[in-house]
């Protein structure tokens, strides 16, 4: 599949100092939450059209044409608003076929693609769907309480939920009762997976754990399997070395909307920040710029380094880095655990990331 790159940042005012990153502690109000429930920058043009299946793996294809036909059927008389909607629980049947659909796949198939494209070709107007990861959406219960959140998401007519997490229990039964009431009001929905492969099995969606998590919502899913590599290094050079402090400073001073902090001070700052903030921390930054990237200390602190990864990218924000190489974040202990396939998801967008900073240390 393909993805858009990020545009190059202006030069910085002369005398004007690079932001850091810690020095944030955002706060987000609960209006902000939901209008915020679209598909991210990095994905605001994708459409099916622009998914590029890889000819060796038809799976794609097909999670294509499910999905178009899915987007289709939201459209048909049986989904609209004043008429007789999908999932209401009526004397006459249902429409046949899926009522939700469950993307499960290796990191960099094109999940988060694809599930943005559903996005966009659903007819509904913008503010009757909604986008947003898995831990946004427990935060927005947080912020608005279990009923208000039923309310404000109960007028729309599909919920896309990216990277679903089957990791914390309490948030997953969380999210499953909510989404049991959003079903019963005829809210569309469609989730990609974040499994623990060590539990679950490397790569494969274990369906009788899932459903039984979602509690009794086993018929509104169908599970797409989409497998394939990686399309970020897809063809690809390899990414580029890590820089010196001095070269990371240099164009943390030059390129206008460029952050600059030490890495283990960030690591530390971000445990004093909610992940569902991660995205509001960097408002307005341009590239980040790191100085003495090392190998996190241990999983808390890497698994909040997975969500703010997943932020920058989704943002397009290109990071420039001195120390060590993105792939020696994570001990070989942390690789082979049960949260391998957010680590090396993370290990793939930083790297997609520092590659698109390349053009602003050779400038």
């Amino acid at each position: 599949m393909s993805s858009s790159t990020a545009a190059s940042p202006d030069a910085r005012p002369t005398g004007e100092q690079p932001v850091a990153l810690t020095s944030r502690t955002p706060h987000v109000p609960a209006e902000r939450l939901v209008a915020e429930m679209v598909p991210p920058p990095r994905f605001d043009a994708v459409r099916f059209d622009t998914y590029i299946p890889d000819p060796n793996q038809p799976s794609q294809t097909e999670a294509v044409r499910v999905l178009s036909g899915f987007a289709a059927g939201l459209g048909s008389p049986a989904a609209g608003s004043g008429r007789k909607r999908w999932f209401r629980r009526e004397a006459k049947p249902a429409p046949a076929g899926p009522r939700g659909v469950y993307l499960d796949g290796g990191y960099g198939v094109g999940k988060t693609h694809l599930l943005a494209s559903l996005w966009h070709a659903a007819p509904a107007a913008p503010e009757r769907k909604a986008f947003g990861t898995f831990v946004e959406l427990t935060n927005l219960v947080g912020a608005l309480g279990f009923q208000q959140t039923v309310r404000t998401l109960g007028g729309h007519e599909l919920l896309c939920i990216d990277e679903f997490e089957l990791d914390d229990p309490g948030d997953t039964v969380l999210v499953s009762t909510l989404l049991g009431k959003l079903v019963e009001q005829g809210v569309a929905l469609a989730a990609t997976s974040n499994t623990l492969p060590g539990k679950l099995g490397e790569g494969r969606f274990a369906a009788a754990d899932f459903l039984r998590e979602i509690q009794g919502l086993s018929a509104h899913f169908r599970a797409l399997r989409i497998d394939g590599e990686d399309y970020r290094h897809r063809g690809l050079p390899e990414a580029p070395s890590p820089y010196d402090d001095e070269t990371v400073k240099r164009v943390a001073h030059a390129v206008e909307g460029a952050s600059l902090d030490d890495f283990p001070a960030l690591l530390a700052h971000l445990s004093q920040v909610h992940p569902s903030r991660y995205g509001a921390l960097c408002d307005g930054v341009r590239a980040v710029c790191l100085t003495g990237v090392e190998p996190v200390p241990d999983q808390s602190t890497a698994l909040r380094l997975v969500v703010l990864a997943d932020r920058l990218y989704d943002r397009e924000v290109p990071v420039l880095a001195s120390g060590r190489p993105f792939d020696q974040l994570f001990s070989e202990e942390m690789l082979a655990g049960g949260y391998r396939k957010k680590y090396f998801r993370a290990i793939s967008r930083l790297t997609a990331l520092a590659r698109d900073a390349k053009p602003l240390a050779d400038g």
